[in-house]
């Protein structure tokens, strides 16, 4: 499977790429993490091994690759949350191919609804690359489904830098959360939640 698995994201990455050269209107967009940023994804889930992932933004099902590989490799699974139905039926088909399906839960929702719904504490892992403006006003919800000693992974934290600082200073203002800016890939917005490991 690695082999069909390694060719299924070649293809995903290159699609990306020609699809957002091609429009620039956002809902056609997939807006696709680097590759350097999946393999960065695939180590941070491994090193801290998260079993239960949050993925809101699931465009084509490219980066949910990454985080269920390396999922399964610690016995967890992905829940990933997408808005648009186009974008929905197109990760359908990416986890159908992909041989993690198992692993992967798709929800075909509103993000602010599916939090809202969660647990506290119901995630080791989260990770963000969606509607940056609603950032702000999802905080509440995301600090309360992250269990105590998860990881908050934001993308675009340098290629969209101001459309995400008020984001970024609610994270650093929360005294429960140690934060690092990490210059890879978009760059990634790092948090970690106080209170201990599970």
């Amino acid at each position: 499977m690695m082999g069909s698995l390694e060719a299924l994201k070649a293809e995903l990455q290159h699609f990306g790429e020609r699809n957002d050269h091609e429009h620039s209107d956002r809902p056609m967009r997939m807006l696709n993490i680097t590759r350097e940023t999946g393999e960065f994804l695939s180590v941070l889930v491994r090193a801290t091994a998260a079993r239960h992932i949050l993925e809101i933004g699931t465009s084509n099902g490219y980066s949910a690759l990454w985080l269920a590989e390396a999922a399964s490799a610690v016995g967890g699974s992905v829940t990933t949350v997408e808005a648009s139905e186009y974008k929905a039926g197109l990760a359908r088909e990416t986890f159908s191919r992909s041989g993690l399906s198992k692993h992967i839960t798709l929800i075909h929702d509103d993000a602010e609804r599916v939090l809202g719904q969660s647990r506290a504490d119901a995630f080791d892992l989260i990770f963000l690359d969606s509607n940056r403006s609603a950032y702000p006003q999802w905080w509440r919800m995301i600090r309360h489904v992250l269990r105590p000693g998860g990881l908050l992974i934001v993308d675009n934290a340098l290629s969209h830098r101001e459309e995400m600082a008020p984001f970024s200073a609610l994270v650093e203002a929360d005294e429960a959360f140690t934060v690092s800016l990490v210059p890879v890939g978009k760059g990634e917005l790092l948090a970690v939640k106080a209170g201990g490991s599970g």
